[in-house]
């Protein structure tokens, strides 16, 4: 790495990063020392952190110079600081949850994607943000207050991972965890103008982490570099003996098909579903595409056959599971959740059982045709993540009023579909000049086809190279 590279700490990448401290060109004590600093100008704009964790990440740091000039074996993200959503389990440590709500005492195991950072070798700087009980699309958190977006702090995040979104889009960190559950990887990757990953269902672990509705749960990364995510979903996913979810299917090289041409490939537009969202929100998916056509892939229609019924469906097996989750502290502390979350959990209890097992048991039948169907003559699918363009923290202020349902609805209604299917999916940012607000589209594949879609990232990324968000109001 070039003295150059190492001097814009806020833009490279963590593997690239990570080969710097190994070969000492910097240190992790160096690095981290500007993490912190960076970490804390993010928090000053966008409300990212709800723990700090400086001292801890330094002595850490420490720790991995000393190996270092010993010579000893080192992870592949040895030394790098990160952070990451404060829902994970973690030795010592209460997870905030985002709520007044949160378990009694402090966790005795790390979470598995936890440990498996820890493994890498990876830093941990602070805990971020997240809407409460990762129950929102917005950022907005009633309990600890709202996220507000790097490029215009104005305007929303997009939730639920909303602290690791806004670390990320400002050059604090490279990369962070987060999950979705109806989206929130993609909407604030999307809306910060960034990249995330959300994985086939069940490809990562989820044990330790808190669950929200476990039928649709699913834990990925946030990243500028799409790299990054190839790296980091190397050794996040995988089978995991304290989760019977998580899938015992090979995990294939990423990084080694990264640069695999992807000309030729065929990514399927379903106009009518796109059509459903605002015209400037169209006007980025076709950005996107011709991008995609310089790449080399061709463009082609395709069709998600009952979009609606997917979108009731996920949201019957969505909200009883996240009631059920909550019934206990829903009759013993209604008081301390936030008016949006209460409102949206006391819904879940109006849905009947033959509903929610009703739409479970569909779930293979609508994925088998939906892979039968849309994805017939093409590789990949695109459609947007959000369905208007960036609102502001106020225009989504709806707390617990009657409008939360439709609000939240129409925030997700191109991201719940696709939980529901459990498919993965890729979030691209558009390209963006000028005082233009971020946004992005999701890439979406077959079950397990991360590698497809990490490839189409990486040719992406050659024509439209990450950002650093700064505000540009």
């Amino acid at each position: 790495m070039t003295a150059a590279a190492i001097d814009r700490l806020d833009f490279i990448s963590a593997r690239a990063l990570g080969r710097a401290i190994a070969d000492k060109k910097i240190s992790s004590v160096e690095a981290t020392e500007a993490a912190i600093q960076r970490l804390d100008e993010a928090h000053k704009l966008t409300h990212c952190i709800i723990a700090r964790e400086a001292d801890e990440a330094l002595a850490a740091a420490r720790i991995v110079d000393a190996a270092i000039a010993k010579g000893q074996k080192i992870g592949p993200l040895a030394g790098v600081p990160l952070a990451h959503k404060d829902m994970f389990d973690r030795v010592g440590k209460i997870a905030s949850w985002g709520a007044k709500i949160r378990a009694e005492k402090p966790a005795t195991r790390d979470a598995t994607v936890i440990e498996r950072f820890k493994s890498a070798g990876a830093i941990q700087l602070a805990a971020l943000h997240l809407t409460e009980f990762a129950f929102g699309p917005t950022g907005h958190n009633y309990v600890l207050g709202h996220a507000r977006n790097p490029w215009d702090p104005t305007r929303i995040t997009g939730g639920s991972s909303a602290g690791t979104a806004c670390a990320v889009a400002y050059g604090a960190i490279p990369a962070g965890l987060g999950s979705d559950t109806a989206g929130s990887l993609r909407l604030p990757a999307a809306n910060c103008g960034i990249a995330s990953i959300k994985p086939t269902w069940g490809r990562v672990s989820r044990a330790g982490a808190m669950p929200l509705a476990a039928c649709l749960d699913a834990l990925g990364v946030i990243a500028r570099h799409v790299e990054d995510l190839a790296l980091m979903l190397q050794f996040l996913a995988g089978p995991d003996p304290r989760d019977a979810s998580a899938f015992n299917v090979a995990v294939p090289n990423y990084l080694a098909t990264l640069d695999t041409p992807v000309a030729g490939l065929r990514v399927g537009l379903d106009e009518k579903v796109a059509g459903e969202g605002h015209g400037d929100v169209q006007a980025m998916v076709t950005a996107v595409l011709g991008v995609l056509g310089k790449a080399g892939l061709i463009k082609t229609e395709c069709r998600f056959p009952d979009w609606t019924l997917l979108d009731h469906a996920a949201q019957a097996m969505q909200l009883p599971d996240a009631a059920a989750a909550h019934a206990h502290y829903l009759t013993t502390r209604p008081d301390d959740y936030g008016p949006q979350v209460r409102a949206r959990l006391e819904v879940g209890h109006f849905i009947s059982g033959v509903d929610h097992m009703t739409a479970l048991r569909a779930r293979g039948m609508l994925l088998q045709r939906t892979l039968n169907e849309t994805f017939a003559k093409c590789d990949v699918a695109i459609l947007p993540i959000t369905a208007d363009p960036l609102p502001t923290i106020a225009e989504l202020d709806v707390a617990g009023s009657p409008a939360v349902q439709t609000t939240m609805a129409r925030v997700v209604k191109f991201c719940r579909p696709i939980s529901y299917l459990g498919l993965p999916t890729l979030t691209l940012p558009i390209p963006r000049s000028g005082k233009q607000k971020p946004g992005g589209v999701q890439i979406i594949g077959r079950p397990f086809s991360e590698p497809l879609l990490l490839r189409i990232g990486q040719a992406y990324q050659k024509l439209v190279p990450p950002e650093i968000a700064r505000p540009v109001v």
